[in-house]
């Protein structure tokens, strides 16, 4: 499964660097608003040592990570709703994505200008939140409109639920902490409302605050606390550093000189599949060792499904081995001879880290 996340922040906050250090693509960094005029995509391998220790006992001819989509898109200003800046094209972007990475300024730098004259990572905040919020008031005004004349149980009920998110918005909320039954997002789940998606909010620091972050990210902590967000301390300096080191030893070493165990980028991958619920499950076999992206929860069919639409179509049952005894006995075969290979059948849910053969007729 794709998973998409798109980048939002205001202009010279660092948000094309981040996508540069994540991305095989590369959007244009400059100290100008407006730099990234289309929306560029890049694809992120998402590290897991996982793999690499599959790799080592079974010695495939190749190893596939799975990946997250990456959309960079252009910097927002006030007014984005009503077509200021570049506008409205650039809110549709967002509506396409899983999660909304949403980078805040966190530093300070005279040699690069921010857009509003001064650094200030709630207000930053605030001037994206409402321009999507307006977005989402106008969705939904649409949706009330078409549903003015209908006399229907279903459709009365999806308009007293617009009307408790309409208000929630007009407060000055996000749709994703309004006050709706999870059943009774369904009814309203093909707006794609902005604010209803998963967010992370990343603060990009100096040098110094990388590790303890500062009086900025202190704030933006305080500030979210009641959302439904995660937030990432992130130096996109160090990382654009990092991402010029192709070998892994010698980022290893970088970021252990520096005091950290991870990058942050690896860090934000990490938040981001916490973020949207998801799990990894592994295939494994000397033509590859391959990563899967599956929600977690997800029973076995569903999660062949991943592979192939036949794979969950034909579903007879999937063996199953526990990552930490593939590990342990080192084998297929040895996990076979211990009882650590199970053979589970359609009401199995998949677990993180699982390594699964799927058996199927189609």
């Amino acid at each position: 499964m794709s998973l998409q996340c798109g980048i939002v922040g205001l202009p010279n906050v660092g948000k094309s660097t981040l996508f540069n250090c994540l991305s095989t693509a590369k959007a244009t960094a400059a100290n100008f608003p407006f730099c990234t005029i289309e929306p560029n995509i890049g694809v992120i391998t998402v590290p897991d040592e996982r793999l690499f220790a599959l790799e080592e006992i079974v010695k495939p001819e190749r190893v596939l990570p799975t990946t997250i989509e990456i959309v960079d898109i252009a910097g927002l200003v006030k007014g984005a709703s009503k077509g200021e800046g570049l506008g409205n094209q650039f809110l549709g972007n967002i509506r396409n994505t899983d999660a909304i990475l949403h980078v805040l300024r966190c530093f300070d730098d005279d040699n690069v200008i921010h857009v509003d004259g001064f650094v200030d990572p709630i207000r930053d905040k605030e001037i994206i939140d409402t321009e999507l919020q307006i977005k989402d008031l106008e969705s939904i005004d649409s949706k009330l409109s078409k549903l003015a004349r209908a006399s229907d149980t279903a459709s009365k009920k999806t308009v007293e639920i617009l009307k408790v998110y309409k208000g929630h918005l007009e407060s000055g909320q996000n749709a994703r902490t309004a006050p709706v039954e999870e059943v009774d997002k369904e009814a309203i789940r093909d707006l794609q409302l902005l604010t209803s998606k998963a967010v992370m909010y990343v603060c990009n620091v100096d040098e110094g605050s990388v590790l303890l972050g500062n009086g900025y990210t202190k704030r933006v902590e305080e500030n979210v606390k009641n959302e439904n967000a995660e937030i990432l301390i992130i130096c996109a300096k160090i990382e654009s550093e990092i991402a010029e080191l192709e070998d892994r030893d010698d980022q290893i070493l970088f970021l252990e000189e520096l005091g950290l165990k991870e990058s942050g980028v690896g860090r934000l991958i990490t938040s981001a599949y916490k973020l949207l619920d998801y799990a990894t499950y592994f295939t494994a076999g000397k033509k590859e060792v391959r990563a899967w992206t599956i929600t977690k929860g997800m029973k076995a069919p569903q999660a062949a499904g991943v592979i192939h639409t036949d794979f969950e179509k034909g579903f007879i049952r999937a063996e199953v081995i526990h990552y930490d005894d593939f590990i342990l006995y080192k084998s297929e075969a040895t996990c076979r001879d211990n009882g650590k290979l199970n053979v589970e059948g359609k009401d199995y849910t998949v677990q993180d880290g699982d390594v699964m053969h799927f058996r199927f007729n189609v």
